[in-house]
C-alpha cells in the first residue's frame, strides 16, 4: 500500500515491473496523486490501467494519460447531469462557489465548458480559501439564486452558516453541491463554526447533492447473473461489521471489465493471428498493448453499478441526485449518461415554496395606472362642475339685458365660463394613461391636455383681469376726463394673452414636442407572495428641455397672476358692485395661487404615485375653477334675485351713464369721480349734515323775524354798499373742501358779530345802555334779513337738488360784486339725498 505517498507508490510500481512476472494490466489506484503519477508512465510500459476509485478530473486528459481507464465516473461526470437538471427546471442563470483546491477548480472549469453554448449563463464565479462569507455575499449581491458549489464537508458547514446569515436559503434559493459527503457529515464540523445547529440545518434544508450511483437501482440481472440488489445483499453478508466503501460495486465491475477485455483481446488474436497469444505480452510489445487498449475501450455490459461503457477511457455511468429533507438525504432522481436521460423519482423533490425557485429575481414590469374608481369619482365631480358652469352660462345669456349683468360685461363673463369649462375638460385627459389608451394615443394626449389647460387658464383669468383693468382705468383716471372702454378692447386684451400662449405652445410643439417616456422605479415584492419582484413603471409626458419650457409657461402665468393681484388691489375701494369684481378676483387669485403652489409641490413629491398625483391635480383644477366661477357669478345671481336694482345704486353718488345706441349691448360711459379718498368724502358729508342742521335752525328764526317785519321799510342800499365782504365770507360755507375750523370761524363771525355803532342811530349812549332793545330795532332786523336771505337761499337749495355742486355760486350779475365770481368746483358729481 502506498498510503497516498507518491514515492512509495512509484517505488512499488517499479518493483512490480522489475521483480515480478509480466503483468497484463494494472488494476487499482485510489489516491489521485499516486494514480496520476503511475498513469502518466504507463505508456512507456504498454500497460493499461483500470481504476475503480480515482475520480479526479485530471485523469480524463487522454493526451497525458492515454492508457488510463476507470469504472467509477469522474468528478466531471456530474456536470452533464447538472446540465440536465438545470434544463429540467428551466434554470438559465447560475453562479458558482468553489473552494480553492485543484480538484474542485477542475470540476468548475469543466462545468463552464459544459454550460457554454447551452444558453445557460454563469452570472458570477466566486472562489474562497477559508472564509466563504465574502463570496456568498457577492453572490447575493449579483442576484444569484441557483448556486453550484464545489467544496468539502468542512467548508460546506461554513458556507451554509454564511448562507443563513445572508438569508440565502428557503424558497428563493437552490444549492447544488457534491453528494459524496459522509452520512451526517455536518455533525463532525459544526463545532468549528459559530453557527447554531438549528440555523445550519435551516440553511441546509432542500440542498441537492450530486454524485455517482454506487449500485444500480434496476432489477435486471448483471453480467454475473445477479441483480444489483442480490449482489448488495451478498456483499453485506460477507462484509459483516466491516466498514463499507461506496466503491465496492465499481471494483466488482472492474474485475469483470478486465475479464471481458482479455476475452475480447483473445478473440481478436484468434481471429487475426493464430500464432500469437496474450501470454506473449511483454512491456515492449506495443502491438499487444494497443490490442488491450482497444478491447477495454470497446467493452460494454450491464454490471451492478449500471451500464458499463467507456468513452475515451471515461466511464459513462449513472449519476444520482439526493436532497436534504428533514435532516436526512433522500434520493430524488438519477441521470443515465449512456442514454442522456434524467429521471425524477415521483416528483420527490420538495422545494421550499410552491414552485421551484427562479434562477433570478423575476422582474415583472407593472404599469402604475390610474385607479378606475378614482377616475370615475373625479370624473363625476368634473361633470358636476361643467353642469354648474353651463348653468352660469345660461344665467348670463338669459339675463344679459339686465342692468346688473350688462354693466358687468356679459361677453367677458362668457369667456370666464369658457375658460373654466376648458380647465374642467383637461381633467378627463389627465386621467387617461396606458391602461386606457395606446402608447401613440397617450403621446397625442400629452400635447392636447397641455394646450387645453393652458388656454383655459388664460381665457378665464385673462377675462377677469381685463374687466379689472377697465375698472382701474376708469376710476383711477387722474386727468378727470370722461373715458369709454368697450368690450371689444377687453376682448383684444384677452386675445393678446391667448396669442402669447399660442406662440409659446406652437414653438414648444415644433422645436421640442412632448413624448411618452417610461420611468422605472425600484423593485417591490410581489403582494401575492410569489417569487417575483414588481418593477413599477410610470408613463410621463416629457421632452428634452422640459425644464426650460415649463419655466417659460410658469413665468408667463405667474406674471399674469401678479398683474391680476395688482389690479385687484388698486381697485379694492371702488364700491360699485356691478362694475367691480376686484374683491372676488383677489380672492380667486389668492386661492388659485395657493392651490397651484401646494398642488405643484405635492404633485412633484408624489410623482411615483399616479393615483395620488392625479387626485391632487384634478382636485386643484376642480377647486380653482369652481371657486372662481362661484365668486364671479353667485353674488350676481343672489343680487339679481333679491334686488335687481341694488347693484347699480349707491347711497353716496349718482353716476351718469351715457350709452350710445350702437354700443348699447356692452359699452358703458361713467363720469370720472374725485380723487379724494373715501374717508375724506365721509368727513365732508358729515360736516355738510351738521351745517344743514344749523341752517334749519336759522330758518326758523328767520320766519319769526320776517313776520315781525312785514311793515318795515327796506334799506338795501346801505347793505349793498357796506357788507359785500361779509356776504362773501358767509357764502364760503358751501365750499366743503375748506377746513372745518375755517368754516366754523366764518359762520360764527357772521352770526355773532356786533353791529357797528353807526347803524341806524346817531345816539351811542342808547346802544350801550340798552343793547337788546337796539339789536331788535327794525333797522337791525332789516339789516340782518338782507344779509341772511341770499345766504340761506343758496345754502339750502343744494339740499333739495336745486344746485349742482359743480356749478358756480349764485349769480346776480356778472359784474355785480365778488360774490358773483365762480368758485372752482370741488366735485363733478351730482349730489343727491345728502
Amino acid at each position: 500500500f502506498s498510503q497516498c505517498d507518491n514515492a512509495k507508490g512509484l517505488k512499488a510500481f517499479y518493483d512490480a515491473i522489475k521483480y515480478g512476472p509480466n503483468h497484463l494490466m494494472v488494476f487499482g489506484g485510489v489516491c489521485a496523486t499516486v494514480t496520476s503519477i503511475i498513469a502518466e508512465s504507463l505508456k512507456g510500459w504498454n500497460l493499461v490501467q483500470l481504476s475503480f476509485a480515482a475520480t479526479t478530473p485530471e485523469l480524463a486528459d487522454k493526451k497525458k494519460y492515454p492508457y488510463f481507464f476507470r469504472t467509477v465516473p469522474s468528478d466531471n461526470a456530474v456536470n452533464p447531469a447538472i446540465l440536465k437538471l438545470l434544463k429540467h427546471y428551466h434554470w438559465k442563470r447560475v453562479g458558482t462557489l468553489t473552494q480553492d483546491v485543484q480538484r474542485f477548480s477542475e470540476v468548475r472549469n469543466d462545468l463552464t465548458g459544459v454550460l457554454y453554448g447551452e444558453d445557460i449563463e454563469i452570472s458570477d464565479t466566486e472562489s474562497f480559501s477559508n472564509d466563504p462569507c465574502t463570496s456568498v455575499k457577492k453572490l447575493k449581491g449579483n442576484d444569484v439564486r441557483i448556486i453550484l458549489g464545489q467544496f468539502d464537508e468542512e467548508m460546506a458547514v461554513k458556507v451554509f452558516c454564511c448562507a443563513y446569515d445572508e438569508e440565502m436559503y428557503g424558497s428563493k434559493y437552490q444549492w447544488i453541491i457534491p453528494g459524496w459527503y459522509e452520512n451526517l457529515w455536518w455533525e463532525s464540523w459544526i463545532n468549528s463554526t459559530q453557527c447554531l445547529s438549528k440555523n445550519l440545518l435551516a440553511a441546509m434544508e432542500g440542498y441537492i447533492g450530486v454524485d455517482f450511483e454506487p449500485l444500480s437501482s434496476k432489477t435486471n440481472k448483471t453480467i454475473s447473473g445477479r441483480t444489483p440488489q442480490q449482489y448488495e445483499k451478498e456483499y453485506n453478508a460477507k462484509r459483516g461489521d466491516g466498514q463499507s466503501s461506496k466503491f465496492h460495486g465499481y471494483a466488482y465491475d472492474g474485475i469483470w471489465v478486465i475479464a471481458r477485455t482479455l476475452q475480447r483481446a483473445m478473440n481478436y488474436l484468434n481471429s487475426t493471428n493464430k500464432h500469437q497469444k496474450i501470454e506473449d505480452f511483454n512491456y515492449t510489445n506495443h502491438k499487444l498493448g494497443k490490442i488491450f487498449l482497444n478491447a477495454m475501450n470497446e467493452t460494454r455490459f450491464f454490471g451492478v453499478t449500471g451500464e458499463v461503457v467507456f468513452r475515451n477511457g471515461e466511464r459513462m455511468g449513472t449519476i444520482k441526485f439526493t436532497q436534504f429533507q428533514e435532516q436526512k438525504e433522500v434520493k430524488v432522481g438519477e441521470y443515465n449518461a449512456v442514454d442522456d436521460k434524467l429521471v425524477i423519482i415521483n416528483n420527490s423533490i420538495r422545494f421550499q415554496g410552491l414552485e421551484p425557485p427562479k434562477d433570478k429575481t423575476i422582474i415583472q414590469e407593472e404599469l402604475r395606472k390610474i385607479s378606475l374608481p378614482l377616475y370615475s369619482i373625479l370624473s363625476a365631480l368634473t361633470i358636476l362642475g361643467m353642469i354648474m358652469a353651463s348653468a352660469f352660462l345660461f344665467f348670463n345669456i338669459k339675463n344679459r339685458n339686465q342692468k346688473l349683468i350688462k354693466m358687468s360685461s356679459p361677453y367677458m363673463n362668457n369667456l370666464i365660463i369658457l375658460g373654466g369649462m376648458l380647465s374642467y375638460a383637461s381633467i378627463f385627459l389627465f386621467g387617461l394613461d396606458g391602461s386606457f389608451v395606446s402608447e401613440k394615443t397617450f403621446e397625442t394626449l400629452c400635447t392636447v391636455r397641455t394646450w387645453i389647460l393652458t388656454v383655459g387658464y388664460t381665457t378665464a383669468f385673462g377675462a377677469m383681469f381685463a374687466k379689472t383693468w377697465r375698472v382701474h382705468a376708469i376710476f383711477k383716471n387722474v386727468k378727470m376726463k370722461k373715458k369709454i372702454i368697450k368690450d371689444q378692447k377687453l376682448l383684444g386684451i384677452v386675445g393678446g394673452m391667448l396669442l402669447i400662449d399660442l406662440c409659446i405652445l406652437i414653438c414648444w410643439q415644433v422645436v421640442d414636442p412632448l413624448r411618452r417616456t417610461v420611468e422605472k422605479y425600484n423593485m417591490e415584492p410581489d403582494p401575492a407572495g410569489r417569487d417575483i419582484s414588481i418593477r413599477p413603471i410610470l408613463e410621463h409626458c416629457e421632452n428634452t428641455h422640459m425644464t426650460i419650457w415649463l419655466g417659460i409657461v410658469y413665468a408667463y402665468k405667474g406674471l399674469l397672476m401678479l398683474f391680476g393681484c395688482f389690479l385687484a388691489w388698486e381697485t379694492r375701494n371702488v364700491s360699485i358692485p356691478a362694475l367691480n369684481d376686484s374683491k372676488y378676483i383677489g380672492m380667486s387669485v389668492y386661492n388659485v395661487g395657493i392651490m397651484c403652489i401646494i398642488g405643484a409641490a405635492v404633485s412633484f413629491l408624489t410623482r411615483d404615485q399616479p393615483n395620488v398625483q392625479f387626485c391632487i391635480v384634478a382636485l386643484v383644477i376642480i377647486f380653482c375653477s369652481t371657486i372662481t366661477l362661484c365668486l364671479v357669478f353667485v353674488p350676481k345671481l343672489i343680487t339679481l334675485r333679491t334686488n335687481p336694482d341694488a347693484a347699480t345704486q349707491n347711497r353716496r353718488f349718482q353716476f351718469t351713464q351715457n350709452q350710445k345706441k350702437e354700443d348699447s349691448k356692452t359699452s358703458t360711459s361713467v363720469t370720472s369721480v374725485n380723487q379724494a379718498s373715501t374717508s375724506r368724502l365721509e368727513g365732508l358729508q358729515s360736516e355738510n349734515h351738521r351745517l344743514r342742521m344749523k341752517i334749519t335752525e336759522l330758518d326758523k328764526d328767520l320766519e319769526e323775524v320776517t313776520m315781525q317785519l312785514q311793515d318795515t321799510p327796506e334799506k338795501t342800499t346801505y347793505i349793498k354798499q357796506n357788507h359785500y365782504q361779509d356776504l362773501n365770507d358767509i357764502l364760503s360755507i358751501r365750499n366743503f373742501t375748506d377746513s372745518k375750523d375755517g368754516e366754523k370761524a366764518i359762520l360764527k363771525n357772521h352770526l355773532d358779530q356786533n353791529p357797528p355803532a353807526q347803524w341806524g342811530s346817531s345816539d351811542p349812549s342808547r346802544t350801550s345802555k340798552d343793547p337788546i332793545e337796539d339789536i331788535n330795532s327794525p333797522e337791525h332786523i332789516q339789516r340782518r334779513l338782507s344779509l341772511q336771505l341770499p345766504i340761506l337761499h343758496h345754502a339750502y337749495l343744494p339740499s333739495i337738488g336745486g344746485v349742482d355742486a359743480s356749478c358756480a355760486s349764485p349769480c346776480v350779475s356778472p359784474s355785480a360784486s365778488p360774490r358773483h365770481r365762480h368758485v372752482p368746483p370741488s366735485f363733478r358729481v351730482m349730489v343727491s339725498g345728502l
